[in-house]
């Protein structure tokens, strides 16, 4: 008798496939439960997929065999050695056992739980029959070949498919994960990972997908950190080329390159660009912003010139004899407006218009590393409302092709620290435009992607409205909370799994996938931009370029000087 105690390798799994692996006991504690028993713990992993079978009766002559898939959510050790057996290290468990009589190979005895997921249909998706599998019904391991046809809405290479990494209790690449990129842009998606567990290098692997060429996608990057840049690696990168000639274009803008124009702004943005406001100049301010829009009505090209002129006349007052004059608030906000005048980022005439960020088959960068918060909120916040203006305006047929506004085409936006953008519980310029976005954008073709490493500083409202789920290794106990709530799809069996997660792991659910799997993320096929510094490296290699620098100066001879003449450059004659 040899009880094998090591955990399986992956190509011990996969050999093992279609196999028996435990019978049913009974029900489980929730509706949508059964528990089995076994004595062979090699496969009963959490989040493995096993599934029962049964008949259903189509008509008098058909019985078709149902094939029930079920997720192991939870597992418990119910009959093993005694304790005192393991208690003594000095001597071998299965040598005891073999003197008292104990024959059996597996002494150890699991109960298992399943959450039922239902049957495959290729028109409906996951049916569930609700019907528990009577005790004594076997217990399968799904096989690859299952579960490559039942997990993923698409395949990959397929048009409107995105490969993002194989399913990760198997063998690395035996069963692909491929996104539906069609329900990934139009119903939103979310990345929420914590610090260092691969949220960019994960989104970076989304992108690459979105822009091969079976997909050719419209995407804007919003890059707080400057991490992006490294995309432009896809320029005749051979994965990249189609046969008809396409490649994808690259647009990597600094901030030195970033321009809204003013007349693109409204009121709130322009009061979240000024400092401290007093309610007096709020009022003056909203009329002389009503003024301008009056006076230069149809018109793209105002500024902050014309804006100062409308509070000089919005702001009047009449003395007591009848005179008008102009009143005390104006000054005071001509002086603020023109400070708002001097930033780099807001212009009377230069724009980014939706047509210079959107073009299918292209990705465009907008590198935020180098603007402060307030202008990184009013930038985004014009940039998403024009966007979402323009698919409304040009599916309304309310503009024609010539307009820069005219996108006659789906376009999907990525949003890095998303919780600068629309915080929980703090006023934002952003968060507004977004949530209107986020509930209404679908029917227009406009999708979101939204990447955090801290999902509980994230409006609650706007994560709930993103349908697609991407959850990396996340430790911190209030963002595990926030999750539980607002990202149901993923099960509370995967979201216990949170802190077990490794660099790459990934659970994703919702709407671009047929039922929520655990996932190892592909390798990139361009260079990740945001790896974390090695210090002590960095801090070694100064030091020793350092000191070399040093002695070169020290070796080198002083020209029309000899080495008693001078000290530190100093001359001692």
């Amino acid at each position: 008798m040899k009880t094998n105690r090591a955990f399986p390798t992956d190509s011990s799994v996969a050999t093992s496939q279609t196999k028996v692996i435990g019978t049913v006991k009974g029900p489980g504690e929730g509706g949508n439960q059964y528990v089995f028993i076994t004595a062979d713990n090699r496969y009963v992993r959490i989040g493995e997929f096993v599934y029962y079978e049964v008949r259903e009766i189509v008509s008098d002559l058909s019985k078709p065999t149902l094939q029930i898939l079920g997720k192991i959510s939870d597992r418990c050790l119910i009959d093993h050695l005694p304790d005192r057996i393991f208690a003594d290290t000095e001597i071998s468990p299965e040598a005891i056992a073999a003197l008292v009589g104990f024959t059996y190979t597996n002494p150890e005895i699991y109960e298992v739980t399943v959450d039922v997921i239902g049957y495959f249909d290729k028109a409906l998706g996951f049916m569930n029959p609700r019907k528990s599998p009577d005790p004594g019904a076997k217990v399968f391991l799904a096989d690859d070949d299952m579960l490559r046809r039942v997990l993923n809405k698409k395949q990959p290479g397929q048009i409107g498919a995105a490969h993002l990494g194989s399913l990760l209790l198997r063998d690395l690449g035996s069963v692909p994960i491929a996104l539906d990129v069609k329900e990934l842009v139009s119903t939103h998606m979310a990345i929420l990972a914590g610090t260092g567990s691969g949220k960019s290098y994960t989104a970076g692997v989304l992108v690459e997908e979105l822009l091969l060429p079976h997909n050719r996608a419209a995407v804007l990057i919003f890059d707080p950190h400057g991490e992006y840049s490294t995309l432009s690696d896809m320029r005749g990168h051979p994965a990249f080329q189609g046969e008809d000639g396409y490649t994808p274009k690259v647009k990597v803008l600094s901030p030195e390159e970033i321009r809204i124009r003013v007349s693109s702004l409204d009121y709130a943005d322009i009061l979240t660009l000024l400092p401290e406001m007093s309610d007096r100049q709020k009022s003056i301010l909203s009329k002389a912003f009503a003024l301008v829009r009056k006076h230069r009505a149809g018109e793209y090209r105002w500024g902050v010139q014309d804006l100062i002129a409308a509070v000089y006349e919005a702001d009047r007052q009449t003395d007591e004899e009848g005179n008008e004059k102009a009143g005390s608030s104006a000054p005071a906000l001509e002086w603020k407006l023109e400070r708002m005048d001097r930033s780099p980022y807001f212009h009377t005439f230069q724009h980014l218009a939706p047509k210079d960020l959107f073009e299918p088959g292209q990705v465009t960068v907008l590198q935020m590393n180098e603007i402060n918060q307030e202008e990184q909120q009013v930038i985004c916040a014009a940039v998403l409302r024009q966007a979402n203006q323009a698919r409304m305006n040009t599916l309304k047929e309310l503009i024609t092709p010539e307009d820069e506004s005219y996108l006659p085409y789906p376009i999907f936006v990525l949003i890095e620290e998303a919780h600068r953008f629309a915080p929980a519980n703090e006023p934002s310029r952003c968060k507004a435009v977004l949530r209107t976005i986020l509930s209404e954008g679908r029917k227009f073709g406009l999708g979101v992607g939204l990447i955090t490493q801290r999902p509980g500083k994230l409006d609650s409202d706007v994560l709930s409205q993103c349908m697609s789920q991407f959850i990396m290794r996340i430790v911190n106990p209030v963002d595990q909370e926030s999750l539980k709530y607002g990202v149901e799809a993923a099960g509370r069996d995967l979201l216990k799994e949170l802190p077990a997660l490794t660099k790459g792991q990934i659970i994703i659910s919702g709407n671009c996938v047929n039922t929520p799997v655990l996932c190892k993320v592909r390798q990139r096929l361009t260079q990740h931009g945001g790896e974390t510094l090695d210090a002590p490296a960095l801090w070694q290699t100064y030091f020793q370029t350092h000191r070399v620098r040093e002695r070169e100066i020290q070796q080198a001879p002083v020209a029309g000087r000899s080495r008693s003449q001078t000290v530190r450059g100093v001359s001692i004659d």
